[in-house]
């Protein structure tokens, strides 16, 4: 029953305090039933912190947020599917910078600012543009993100100052959307808010990119791509977030 009781609490709320997480290593048979419920459903259960956490390993699970979801309570009105792309690639970057570009197991740094976010994911759709457009063609149909779409959809905004060009009928700003990201991230506990426009991993976070992020088999290939050519300049600079 104590279980089941842990599952429910982690199927309502996705997460249980001290206590339950005390119970879920201390008793393994709860451990396992937990563990086993979760799999029924295609998720996994974490510790992260002094928190217990369950998230959804596959589209397939009910617990997965669907791009419909996410456009309808996190984006604009009228987002379309390349708003979604474009939210992936800033939070991938996001990761990158907290993680030397995938190259460490471990943050690099404890923080990042909005506006250096901001251009880090401007530096990388640069890089993108430059690739062949044939070659974009093919690497959409190996990792189904449409790369063509996120460029034209980050080019289509104003620029890093917040002057804002008209789309769609609405003003949107690069920075705008960045902040859009950031509330999504703070909502789902994956980023905390640490004031002055700068944000920090949490502990959640940080279990779900050592167990899925560096993994070839949950990427496939996607920060190979995106990382595959460095930017020249500003290479090898300390950030103000660094530790």
């Amino acid at each position: 029953m104590k279980a089941f009781r842990l599952y429910t609490l982690l199927a309502r709320d996705s997460t249980a305090g001290k206590e339950w997480l005390q119970l879920y290593m201390s008793d393994d048979a709860v451990r396992g039933l937990v563990d086993q419920f979760a799999r029924e459903v295609d998720c996994a259960v974490l510790i992260a912190g002094e928190q217990l956490y369950m998230i959804p390993e596959t589209r397939l699970s009910p617990f997965h947020i669907s791009n419909e979801t996410l456009k309808r309570t996190y984006l604009r009105a009228n987002a379309v599917n390349a708003d979604l792309y474009l939210m992936y690639v800033c939070i991938i970057v996001l990761i990158g910078a907290f993680y030397d570009s995938y190259q460490t197991m471990e943050p690099t740094r404890s923080f990042l600012g909005l506006d250096e976010w901001t251009e880090l994911v401007n530096e990388r759709i640069t890089l993108l543009k430059s690739h062949p457009e044939a070659e974009l063609k093919e690497m959409e149909k190996e990792f189904s993100y449409n790369w063509t779409a996120l460029i034209e959809k980050w080019s289509a905004m104003d620029d890093i100052k917040e002057t804002a060009s008209r789309q769609s009928g609405n003003t949107i700003s690069r920075v705008s959307f960045m902040d859009t990201v950031r509330k999504f991230l703070i909502a789902q506990e994956l980023a905390a808010d640490i004031g002055n426009q700068e944000i920090a991993l949490t502990e959640k976070t940080k279990v779900i990119v050592q167990r899925y992020f560096m993994e070839l088999e949950y990427n496939r290939g996607i920060l190979e791509f995106l990382y595959q050519f460095g930017v020249s300049e500003g290479e090898g600079s300390t950030h103000a977030g660094d530790l």
